[in-house]
């Protein structure tokens, strides 16, 4: 079988007229233009030059090929055009919005992405008020909620849910002990919340469980709620994803309220070679990441 770059050879020499104008036009050593159309001739079973002192000269056979070896020809260089498309494409930025707290969680997967694709610029604005992408405020979301994703003009894929634990420092637990039920929270210090996060379902939740708790700490982030469990004010809640700190206790079983990270795009985007190429390193990841958003069992 012949290699399909024996065939540019085979027409430079053509069109030059011997090996060493063809190796100069080709950049290459004579003697490797010799042997390499040699070889072709040998893999086609033809011989396609006659060799005369005043260079090379194409065969009958050699004519009756020209034309479909500069089809080949022009293929390849088609598809080199194409590619160097693809990678100006490639190219560029994608804005990618999120929470805070979730921003906290993504970075790593973010920067190996970045690696990954260095002429592609990842912007993540990570913010708690949701952008519309519809209306192009942002490119791709990657979003926690309850239920899918409802808004017009987007596409969307379900990544892993997001279970929710409530945790207290080590130093708080030895001073206190630990709760192991709801009830037994009435008896223990809890972070409180404010703002927006105090509507959230884990939260209502605990004002309705343990309404004789000591509220040492209201927080309005996830972010001060776990500074404040570290720093050993209290028990409060979080999502699992969160905890990766390994003096943090969990006290029991929470409810599933039911909450999902979802990959969100704006559906007039979805087909640009960036976004989906960022799309598809989160989904192919999908079974690794779950692993991250779903969080560690109870210990």
């Amino acid at each position: 079988m012949y290699e399909w770059g024996d065939l540019s050879i085979f027409l430079a020499i053509v069109r030059r007229g011997s090996t060493l104008a063809a190796a100069r036009v080709l950049g290459m050593n004579q003697t490797t233009v010799a042997r390499r159309v040699a070889a072709l001739e040998a893999a086609l079973g033809l011989r396609l030059f006659d060799r005369r002192q005043d260079g090379y000269r194409p065969t009958e056979a050699a004519a009756a090929l020209i034309l479909q070896a500069e089809r080949v020809e022009l293929e390849a260089e088609t598809l080199t055009r194409l590619a160097a498309r693809q990678n100006r494409n490639l190219a560029g930025s994608i804005r990618v919005t999120t929470t805070e707290d979730c921003a906290i969680i993504l970075t790593p997967w973010l920067s190996e992405f970045m690696e990954l694709y260095p002429d592609i610029r990842v912007e993540v604005i990570g913010i708690d008020r949701r952008l519309d992408l519809g209306r192009g405020e942002a490119d791709i979301a990657i979003r926690v909620q309850q239920g899918s994703p409802t808004e017009p003009g987007i596409v969307f894929r379900r990544l892993a849910s997001t279970p929710w634990g409530i945790y207290c420092s080590q130093a708080y637990a030895a001073r206190h002990g630990l709760p192991d039920t709801g009830d037994a929270l009435n008896a223990h210090m809890v972070i409180g919340a404010d703002g927006v996060m105090a509507t959230w379902d884990p939260f209502v939740w605990l004002v309705a469980t343990a309404p004789r708790a000591t509220v040492r700490h209201i927080c309005a982030s996830l972010a001060t709620v776990l500074a404040a469990i570290k720093a050993g004010h209290g028990i409060g809640l979080l999502p699992r994803p969160m905890v990766v700190e390994p003096d943090l206790v969990e006290c029991f079983d929470l409810p599933d309220f039911g909450y999902q990270f979802y990959l969100v795009t704006a559906e007039t985007l979805k087909d640009r070679p960036r976004v989906r190429a960022f799309n598809d390193f989160i989904v192919a990841r999908a079974s690794t990441l779950r692993l991250t958003l779903e969080g560690r069992p109870r210990r």
